[in-house]
């Protein structure tokens, strides 16, 4: 993609939807024209639970974007979360023909197309392929085989599927909001591409971002993804178990984790008190402040708890020497990284998305960076091998899933002359 060629992405999230239009300046920065957030609809756990009103969402911010930057949008990058989502990791083999010359591009092309030719049940669809480590004759954790010597090429691919229904549904809101989706993006990897550095890919490193209705987790390994998850549990459990324990309104329980929630209860003086609207006769209520902790920090342990069985269940506990990167609204949480680093033993640090100017105020904060990776994703990783969203396949008897085009215009925006 051209530096300066203008792109948008769409992050369908089960507390917002954000639309943002961005392009590439020298040095990778991103530069942000427009954002479009509203509150989301008929989203929940990060699956389409009404047509309607999500592609009424959708088009609410599709619109905002589009006059904040001044363009229209045709197509998009759409970023997928939710409990369909499914990884796993798998070998290609194949015989390099000709032992008197190197191994050529072709060849690793044509190992990188064994290794993603997995067998699929008739309701998952391949979302991502992509390498971890080449291995010729033998010789272990090669990047990159062109131009090497050797007779049999293997390569280690992560893949990730969807549930064909769920990605159905998105893209029929998204495509009834007329916008074409040109690639259908697995939220914990997007969010991985914005948030983590080349040394922590390298060293071993969990991103987590824990969303409203799910918490998406990639672990990364020797500068590979290794494990991908979508956890149906986010915020928004935070906020309803506050509303059971405080008793009080969904909105005010929300406005009371944001303000007052502390991840860690014993850091917050046990004579404190806030007033809060309630149910029943007596409309506001004094509230201890530790009581608002203890309920959030008892949700965010599970949430926690949930995300290190993910990286056990990945086999690498013990080479995550990076620790743990959060992101997500849920982030902001007063004391998150200290529970973290307490309940896990692993370093944790709060992910921002570096390199941003424009109009990046919009958008700034560990809260968009499932949106901004989306956008970083799109600019950074389009051309194959290195892992592009892959094309998916038309069914038998056709599919709103083979509207989705190639990446070759992904993202385009008209840009007024």
């Amino acid at each position: 993609m051209a530096r300066g060629t203008a792109i948008a992405a769409i992050d369908l999230g089960s507390t917002k939807i954000a639309t943002i239009v961005g392009d590439t300046a020298e040095g990778g920065m991103l530069r942000i024209l427009g954002a479009g957030v509203v509150p989301s609809a008929g989203i929940e756990k990060g699956q389409i639970s009404s047509i309607g009103q999500a592609t009424a969402a959708i088009v609410a911010s599709i619109e905002k974007a589009e006059r904040a930057s001044g363009t229209r949008i045709l197509s998009a990058g759409v970023s997928v979360s939710g409990a369909h989502l499914a990884s796993l990791n798998n070998r290609g083999i194949v015989a390099v023909p000709d032992a008197g010359r190197p191994i050529s591009a072709d060849d690793a092309q044509r190992v990188i197309d064994a290794a993603r030719n997995v067998s699929l049940k008739s309701n998952r669809e391949l979302m991502h392929a992509l390498p971890r480590f080449f291995v010729v004759d033998g010789q272990d954790r090669v990047s990159d085989p062109v131009g090497m010597h050797g007779q049999r090429l293997d390569v280690e691919m992560h893949i990730v599927t969807g549930g064909v229904n769920a990605l159905q549904n998105v893209m029929k809101c998204v495509e009834g909001a007329n916008v074409q989706v040109e690639a259908l993006i697995a939220a914990p990897v997007a969010t991985s591409a914005a948030v983590l550095d080349a040394d922590e890919q390298q060293e071993g490193v969990v991103s987590i971002d824990i969303g409203g209705g799910t918490t998406d987790i990639a672990v990364h390994l020797d500068g590979a993804i290794v494990h991908t998850a979508a956890l149906p549990i986010g915020g928004s459990h935070v906020t309803r178990d506050l509303v059971a324990g405080l008793r009080c309104p969904f909105m005010v329980a929300e406005q009371a984790k944001t303000r007052y929630g502390a991840a860690i209860s014993t850091t917050v003086p046990s004579d404190e008190t806030v007033a809060l609207t309630a149910f029943g006769q007596d409309e506001r209520r004094e509230v201890h402040r530790r009581l608002i902790a203890e309920i959030v920090e008892a949700r965010i342990e599970e949430i926690l708890s949930m995300a290190l069985v993910e990286v056990q269940r990945a086999g690498h506990v013990g080479a995550i020497s990076a620790g743990m990167v959060i992101s997500g609204g849920t982030a902001e949480l007063e004391g998150l990284t200290a529970l973290a680093e307490a309940r896990t033993g692993l370093p944790a640090r709060i992910g921002q998305v570096p390199e941003l100017y424009g109009l990046a105020d919009q958008v700034a904060g560990p809260a968009y960076a499932s949106s901004l990776g989306v956008l970083r994703w799109m600019t950074d990783a389009l051309i194959e091998p290195n892992g592009q969203p892959v094309r998916l396949r038309m069914p038998a008897g056709g599919s709103v899933l083979g509207l989705v085009r190639g990446v070759g215009r992904l993202g385009r925006v008209f840009l007024p002359q």
